[in-house]
């Protein structure tokens, strides 16, 4: 069954955090390293996509425990798998890599539990963040007119993460935690271009980041220019995740809601971060605060950002039963 079917039946579950997951190993330097790369000229802790090739069954393990918690899709850990963010770890040539056997990871555990649950297909998302840099705003306030990258060399990046998902069995793009709208389309443009060259028709999930109580994505859109400046691209889904709990993230869920005929999709963090930077907040808690979202109908596709856990989505994914998705515009008459 292909996503779209599923998603006009039911509610899909989304993961939740990965980089919580890892941080819950304690891993050391020399875990990062691996063998592979006992001798690399820089420090590699913190280099969490890197675990894919030099820890994978902890990768692996973790995608089974959020399938086992009930989730329906599975996020690749290729967050920073651009050339552009791994240029941090002087790593810049193992994008394509990183991206290929994070998705090959991801694809086998989700084969594993497609085979045990046939009525329920399970999805891999291949994630495209966001990049540690902004092709609108200059990090400089002295010189606004500045940039540290341009479009075109986002594309080129992107796409070299874009086909190592692709080729290693990603079934959906998920450009998320987008804070420049900007960045997103060179992501998409990537996208298009691929998919063109491949011939094929891979879905495409947008999930934007709200940074604060303006209401606001860090380049400055609301949420309706945020859904306006990408609704000529053919998508499968738009929604938020991150900065926000799902408490404060409700509101702009409800408003984007109201005016996109697409599937909707919200991954909120576990609360907001404490003094140490910690997400407190429990399941039950997170779970109450869901099931605003689920009540008045306002998403398909529901997970857990920053903080969240697979206790966090198997709480989540049981109230997900119960009820029924939210029918875009697009198809209600249908």
């Amino acid at each position: 069954m292909n996503i779209e079917e599923n998603l006009k039946k039911r509610i899909l579950v989304l993961d939740g955090a990965m980089g919580t997951m890892i941080q819950n190993h304690n891993l050391k330097e020399e875990d990062y390293r691996g063998e592979r790369f006992i001798n690399h000229s820089c420090a590699l802790k913190g280099n969490n996509d890197l675990l894919s090739i030099t820890q994978p069954e902890i990768i692996k393990n973790i995608h089974q425990d959020y399938l086992e918690a009930g989730a329906d899709i599975i996020e690749t850990n290729t967050f920073s798998s651009t050339s552009v963010a791994m240029s941090d770890y002087q790593m810049e040539d193992l994008a394509y890599e990183l991206n290929y056997k994070s998705a090959k990871i991801a694809k086998e555990a989700t084969q594993k539990y497609s085979i045990k649950t046939p009525d329920r297909p399970r999805y891999v998302a291949g994630s495209i963040g966001p990049t540690n840099k902004t092709a609108s705003m200059s990090p400089d306030v002295n010189d606004p007119g500045f940039r540290t990258i341009d479009f075109d060399q986002l594309a080129v990046a992107y796409k070299e993460q874009i086909v190592g998902l692709i080729d290693g069995g990603a079934d959906i793009l998920l450009v998320e935690t987008i804070f420049d709208t900007l960045n997103a389309k060179a992501a998409l443009y990537a996208i298009n271009e691929i998919k063109e060259e491949k011939e094929i028709n891979i879905p495409i999930m947008v999930s934007g980041t709200i940074t604060d109580a303006s209401g606001r994505t860090l380049s400055g859109q609301t949420v309706e220019a945020f859904n306006i400046s990408l609704s000529h691209i053919s998508l499968l889904s738009i929604g938020f995740n991150c900065a926000l709990g799902a408490n404060q993230l409700l509101p702009y869920i409800k408003n984007l809601a109201n005016q996109s005929s697409l599937f909707i999709s919200a991954h909120p963090n576990a609360g907001l971060p404490n003094a140490f930077g910690e997400y407190d907040q429990s399941p039950e808690e997170m779970e109450i605060l869901i099931q605003d979202y689920l009540e008045q109908n306002l998403v398909n596709i529901i997970g857990g950002c920053c903080g969240t856990t697979p206790d966090h989505i198997r709480l989540i994914a049981n109230l997900a039963k119960k009820f029924s998705p939210r029918i875009p515009k697009i198809f209600s008459n249908a």
